[in-house]
C-alpha cells in the first residue's frame, strides 16, 4: 500500500483562497472513502471533508458551504477547495484514503 501525498499547502490571507490536492499512486480498486482531517497546535485531528466512492460528501459544519471536495475522473487525485479561509482554519491537514492510509500532513498558515 501507497500513502497519499498531500500538495498545494502555504501561506493565505484571512478570506482567500487554497486548493489541496492528494494524490493516489498505489492500487486505487480498494479505496472506497477519501477523506481530509486537520490538526491545529493544542487540538485534536478533526474532520474536515470526506468524499465516498459513490460520490458521497460529508462536511464539517464550519468549513460547509465554503469548501468543496472533489476527484478527478481516475479517482487518483481528491481535491480539498477551500474558499473564504478563516484564521481559525489555519492546521495541518492530512488526506487519508479509506482511514487506513495516511499522508505526512502539510501546513496551511492564515496570515495577513
Amino acid at each position: 500500500q501507497v500513502q497519499p501525498v498531500e500538495s498545494g499547502g502555504g501561506l493565505v490571507q484571512p478570506g482567500g483562497s487554497l486548493r489541496l490536492s492528494c494524490t493516489n499512486s498505489g492500487s486505487i480498486f480498494s479505496i472506497y472513502i477519501i477523506a481530509w482531517y486537520r490538526q491545529a497546535p493544542g487540538k485534536q485531528r478533526e474532520l474536515v471533508a470526506s468524499l465516498s466512492k459513490g460520490g458521497t460528501t460529508n462536511y464539517a459544519e464550519s468549513v460547509k458551504g465554503r469548501f468543496t471536495i472533489y476527484r478527478d475522473n481516475a479517482w487518483n487525485t481528491v481535491y480539498l477547495q477551500m474558499n473564504s479561509l478563516k484564521p481559525e482554519a489555519a492546521a495541518v491537514y492530512y488526506c487519508s484514503s479509506s482511514y487506513t492510509l495516511w499522508g505526512q500532513g502539510i501546513q496551511v498558515t492564515i496570515s495577513s
